[in-house]
């Protein structure tokens, strides 16, 4: 008797079905597993005998062969565990067959036969509906990031009995459910914001207008000047992410395993500060097993690199392709695998070494040749894909002390949700995520200019040696300055101020 039992394998963020086959013939005691398992899968027939024999059922001593079909494709995890072990349980007629065609099922056995979470479940649960599936049984843990899916029927399990007796018909589990508005509702209390930050006002401005357009943003200024402060408090001015977004945010930080149980959906903007220190594998993803790395856990989020010149030379190379298509692909000799990456790359850096370059009340200590070799360490081409770069000066003594704070971040959110609408309203809602990803027929259509203003650019192409890429970068954020003033035309004084943020790259490179 050959048995059939639907789970599924992820692939990037995605679930692909994988036929879980159990038969069950006479012979010596031998349990084989076949159709490219890996080494978790292949160390499940251990837990698994743990588990059904500590559950109260018999294992049986015959030869038992398990498929996991397609053969062709890699399966990864020890999701398959809870499947397989129906499966057995199924031939030896302990799990009725009625319910197995209706339900796909993953899960990890203990050697006592609890069931632990696995990543993926929320993809998992997207392919249960799209195969028109009744519902999903994944472990208890899982089920309400599974339940944010509508339409399947998600039965959360805490032990292999549980799960037996729920096919069986004796003991039943109610479907776990969520309140997918009331996930919403849960904006994050922010420990910090904007009218913490004493002074400043020029650089955020900047963050202002970065973020109502989604444009990177590159902070120079010597240490303790507030880079860093600013940076954090970014997100607190974001529009919160539709559900969409916040679905796509969730697939990722499932399958990373880095959902918390609490948060069944990721329903902010993530946002990621990686080292200096860390290798191009953890910032782009990859791995013998290939993991999404943290441009892409930044996904409809802020990506922060704090000390930019410490990173690797290769490690920011790396960022130039993900900066431009909005996704990451890792490629190995038996998959391919694309993961997204639309972020927005916030970094800060200092002017030099020691850090005081620009400081008018430090003597800088650095040569020139010094200088030159720590700023070299950023390529032009990465320097191009930066669509703004603000100097952050030193905060004198009476704006640390002014007792009045600035303008909070609720004020400052509210001005750039209306730009934003203005943008999703020109683009049609085709999913763009502002003028930073506009392309060049968006660019000619929705970017014309006067006279006056083609003038103004032109004299700041030939005097500040801007390349054709930053040309295009100035007029999507001369776009974002009108779209903030709610003018449907660039004048000139938006363009000026778009060419103030590209002057510090050419004054100070």
């Amino acid at each position: 008797m050959i048995v059939r039992i639907t789970s599924s394998t992820i692939i990037g963020i995605d679930s692909f079905p994988v036929d879980v086959e159990v038969d069950i013939a006479c012979g010596l005691p031998h349990f084989s597993t076949v159709g490219l398992p890996d080494m978790a899968v292949r160390e499940s027939k251990d837990r698994i005998r743990s588990a059904i024999r500590n559950s109260g059922y018999r294992f049986p001593q015959d030869r038992v062969t398990i498929n996991l079909a397609p053969a062709d494709i890699k399966k990864e995890g020890a999701g398959f565990d809870l499947p397989i072990a129906v499966g057995i349980l199924a031939v030896e007629e302990i799990v009725k067959p009625a319910k197995l065609r209706d339900f796909m099922i993953l899960g990890e056995l203990s050697l006592d036969g609890r069931i632990k979470g696995v990543p993926g479940a929320l993809s998992a649960a997207f392919l249960a509906r799209k195969t028109g599936l009744a519902g999903i049984i994944v472990p208890e843990e899982n089920a309400p990031e599974a339940a944010v899916v509508e339409g399947v029927e998600v039965i959360g399990a805490g032990h292999l009995s549980d799960v037996v007796e729920f096919l069986n018909g004796t003991t039943p589990i109610e479907p776990f459910t969520v309140e997918r508005e009331q996930l919403f509702l849960r904006f994050p209390s922010y420990p910090f914001d904007f009218g913490d930050v004493s002074g400043q006002e020029q650089a955020k401005r900047a963050l202002e207008v970065a973020a109502a357009g989604n444009h990177n943003i590159l902070m120079i200024g010597s240490p303790g000047s507030g880079k860093t402060m600013l940076a954090q408090r970014l997100v607190t001015i974001l529009p919160e992410p539709t559900f969409e977004e916040a679905i796509e945010t969730t697939k990722i930080f499932s399958v990373a395993g880095l959902l918390e149980k609490e948060n069944t959906l990721v329903a902010h903007r993530p946002f990621r500060a990686p080292h200096h220190s860390i290798s191009d594998a953890g910032l782009v993803g990859g791995g013998q097993i290939p993991r999404p790395g943290e441009i892409s856990l930044a996904h409809n989020g802020v990506l922060f690199l704090d000390e930019l010149p410490e990173f690797r030379r290769n490690v920011l190379e790396v960022l130039r392709q993900p900066m431009e298509d909005g996704r990451v692909t890792i490629a190995r000799s038996s998959i391919s695998i694309t993961y997204p990456a639309r972020f927005m790359l916030v970094a800060a850096m200092n002017p030099c070494p020691c850090g005081y370059y620009m400081d008018h009340r430090r003597h800088c200590r650095c040569s020139a040749q010094q200088i030159q070799r720590y700023r070299g360490r950023i390529s032009g081409p990465l320097l191009d894909r930066i669509d703004i770069h603000i100097e952050v000066p030193s905060v004198e003594y009476r704006q640390i002390s002014a007792q009045s704070p600035g303008e909070s971040s609720r004020n400052i959110r509210t001005r750039i949700e209306k730009a934003r609408s203005l943008q999703q309203d020109r683009f049609g809602g085709n999913g763009m995520a502002g003028n930073a990803c506009m392309s060049s027929s968006d660019i000619r259509r929705f970017c014309s200019l006067d006279a006056d203003s083609r003038r103004l650019i032109e004299m700041a192409m030939d005097k500040l040696g801007l390349s054709g890429r930053a040309y295009t970068k100035v007029l999507k954020v001369a776009r974002t300055i009108a779209d903030l003033e709610g003018d449907q035309r660039i004048r000139s004084h938006h363009l000026s101020e778009a060419i103030q943020y590209r002057n510090l790259d050419r004054s100070i490179f």
